[in-house]
């Protein structure tokens, strides 16, 4: 990956970004495509980034930016903290932790407490924490001593950010889904640059995917987009404990997957893949009965109905603070959306049945 687009995801990454709290990141992806797109930010925080905006077909390009976090909800008289869980968390993953919580005046150091193996039980030694039962630490040692830095309502994330494994694998909190708000910026970036370029796009980071896809379902009404390419992370099958038999064949390296069923419209689908044999990119099929758990599922319901496709890019360990990826699949992924937007004419029809 090319130095400045690896600063670029670095950059986006290790901002802070919770449900309700995307400001930070939302700053990061807009000075990325300052000067390329016309940048406007709706009331929700989601940002959006228009080029060729007489073009058509009109399309959305979708990846949010929040990410997973918790949020300070009670301070004991001791000063230590408890808090309230934004988004899907495994708590198992929680306990003896370094975090950050992001303040106003700026992030305060702090560590998830947790006994002692030594003062434990046989029984709680194997037992789940309830979210009420975890603490934060900040080191105060009573309630207005930990109020002199720290508010209610503050976010916490985890204190993690991206590092490189061997070969083109790299390591972080929150590429979930980062890595899609990244994507679709990159390649707006490309598709300014093509002269050929028919279809108006316009790249919108949403906000609050984690906590019920609200900033895919107010943007997709403000776009009123034709036709619509969600891209989220999904989740591979190729390492220790998953099921293929269960989950499907999924795997990191051999590029992003095309999802098939009802949340993705059949003629976007046909020329996703048509795509990507055409251009020699890698890819793999994801079969999803029903209803997607990303922006797609909110996106496709928007106004009067929108066609939709989706794009996924495998991730090992979803939803923890050390979260894996093969950056080739992130590029590809690029790849693959340029292409196909740059394949859209005018007149194109998306309705089943009818389209030529």
């Amino acid at each position: 990956m090319k130095k400045n687009r690896l600063k670029f995801l670095e950059s986006l990454v290790e901002a802070a970004g919770p449900s309700g709290y995307e400001e930070p990141v939302a700053e990061v992806w807009r000075q990325r495509l300052a000067g390329t797109a016309v940048i406007e930010t709706d009331v929700m925080g989601s940002v959006f980034a228009t080029i060729n905006p007489e073009g058509s077909p009109r399309v959305m390009l979708s990846g949010h930016i929040d990410e997973l976090g918790l949020q300070v909800s009670y301070i004991s008289d001791k000063g230590f903290l408890y808090v309230n869980a934004i988004g899907g968390h495994d708590r198992t993953m929680i306990p003896g932790r370094r975090v950050w919580i992001h303040t106003a005046r700026g992030p305060v150091p702090a560590v998830t407490g947790k006994r002692a193996i030594h003062m434990q039980t046989a029984q709680e030694r194997k037992k789940v924490p309830e979210l009420h039962e975890l603490w934060i630490d900040i080191g105060a040692s009573s309630r207005d001593e930990a109020l002199e830095v720290v508010e209610l309502g503050d976010p916490v994330t985890y204190a993690v950010g991206f590092g490189q494994l061997r070969g083109s694998m790299a390591t972080s909190r929150a590429f979930d889904n980062k890595l899609g708000a990244f994507v679709i910026a990159e390649a707006l970036r490309e598709l300014a640059r093509k002269k050929k370029l028919q279809a108006c796009v316009v790249a919108v980071a949403t906000t609050q995917e984690e906590i019920g896809l609200r900033g895919a379902t107010t943007g997709a009404y403000r776009v009123a987009p034709d036709v619509a390419l969600a891209v989220d992370v999904t989740n591979p099958t190729d390492y220790p404990t998953t099921s293929k038999e269960k989950y499907g064949d999924v795997a990191l390296g051999q590029g992003p997957t095309i999802t098939r069923g009802a949340n993705c419209n059949p003629i976007v689908v046909r020329g996703l893949i048509d795509t990507a044999r055409e251009r020699e990119i890698p890819f793999q099929i994801q079969p999803t009965p029903g209803r997607t758990g990303t922006d797609a599922a909110a996106i496709q319901l928007a106004r009067q109905g929108v066609a939709c496709g989706l794009l996924g890019i495998p991730l090992r360990y979803m939803h923890t603070p050390s979260e894996v990826v093969d950056l080739d699949d992130v590029e590809r992924c690029i790849d693959l959306l340029v292409a196909y937007c740059l394949g859209l004419q005018r007149g194109d029809t998306f309705v089943p049945g009818l389209a030529v």
